[in-house]
């Protein structure tokens, strides 16, 4: 899928696409859609019938087989998509809990690109990579990714993708292409999900910063759920248990809906920040940004609670959420969290 905002891009590159360089980063804001983008490059780079800027026809034995998921010159790297055993020893198989989805890109995946890229293609044609997220490689695993950089194999494309270039190695850095994806502007996103069917969009566009593919996630389904149960858990801590919710939050992270949908502390510590700051917002200027449909019951509780206690507590989420998405006891992280605002609102 080319969305209307990458379509810039996408011109760029398909004018170009014989030129097109062995790695290429696409890096942006997440929930832009470059993920999408990078699939789509892949796809039309291994349509065996389309032609300049045209997308991939869809049609052809290449395109059939990469919708299929099993195109033999595509190989797509990423957080638990392989089946390669990790080695005793490695880090990602000590750190994983059963039934949680792993957070890294293990060396043996990019160990494993090595047959591919280094036996001709079977269609004749070009071999595509497409590693995303790329910041999810550890050191080890992107110092094994530089060997394929440092001698790029002919007719093979990598693509990157990235929400946090400045996270990679210098050394991969200056071995791609790096192409920064715009950030679509407030009426072009609210256009493109109300065409979609969503409603009330600029709720959904505040709390996801602008980003439309994300805010989609928000419209529907476990998205949907998981911002109402959100907002319901926090408008309660006032009266409720902290330690009581946390059990109830360990809960609902580890059921089989938010484990499929990648939905964990990450996002919770990142709402949570988010709802804070709406709370200082309302503090100062009687406003707040993120969550504009609780304006009202944010406003009544920023005007009971010390501006400096607030402050407080957002820089303490700010801490927290630079460790969000290591490996530490999920309960203790929710214990914490939960305390640390429900100290806040008792006051």
């Amino acid at each position: 899928m080319i969305f209307e905002w990458h379509q810039p891009v996408w011109d760029s590159l398909l004018g170009r696409l014989e030129q097109l360089p062995h790695a290429l980063l696409l890096a942006g804001a997440a929930g832009g859609g470059k993920s999408e983008l990078a699939r789509s490059l892949a796809q039309r780079l291994l349509c065996e019938t389309a032609s300049g800027n045209a997308p991939a026809c869809g049609e052809c034995d290449g395109c059939r087989w990469f919708l299929a998921g099993n195109h033999p010159d595509f190989r797509y790297v990423g957080p638990g998509s392989d089946e390669i055993e990790a080695e005793p020893g490695d880090s990602a198989s000590e750190e994983a809990e059963p039934g949680k989805r792993s957070t890294q890109i293990v060396i043996e995946q990019i160990r494993a690109l090595a047959g591919f890229v280094t036996v001709g293609a079977v269609r004749q044609g070009v071999r595509v990579v497409v590693i995303d997220p790329a910041e999810a490689m550890n050191h080890h695993t992107a110092n094994a990714l530089l060997k394929l950089l440092e001698e790029p194999p002919a007719k093979t494309h990598l693509v990157l993708v990235s929400d946090a270039p400045r996270r990679l190695l210098p050394t991969i850095l200056s071995r791609c292409r790096l192409i920064r994806l715009p950030r679509p502007d407030g009426a072009q996103a609210a256009n493109w999900l109300a065409g979609q069917g969503v409603e009330k969009p600029d709720d959904l566009l505040a709390l996801c910063g602008g980003m439309p593919v994300a805010a989609t996630e928000l419209a529907t389904g476990i998205g949907a759920a998981a911002r109402g149960r959100f907002v319901r858990d926090m408008l309660s801590l006032e009266r409720a248990d902290p330690v009581a919710l946390a059990g109830v939050w360990e809960a609902w992270l580890k059921n089989k809906e938010s484990l499929a949908a990648g939905f964990g502390v990450p996002q919770l510590v990142g709402w949570l920040q988010r709802w804070v700051a709406d709370l200082v917002l309302a503090a100062l200027a009687g406003q707040v940004r993120f969550f504009p449909d609780q304006q009202a019951a944010l406003q009544a509780q920023a005007n009971k609670l010390p501006l400096a206690a607030l402050l407080t507590c957002y820089n303490e989420l700010i801490r927290l959420r630079r460790v969000a998405a290591h490996p530490l006891n999920l309960r203790l992280v929710l214990d914490d969290m939960l305390l640390r605002y429900a100290r806040l609102v008792a006051r």
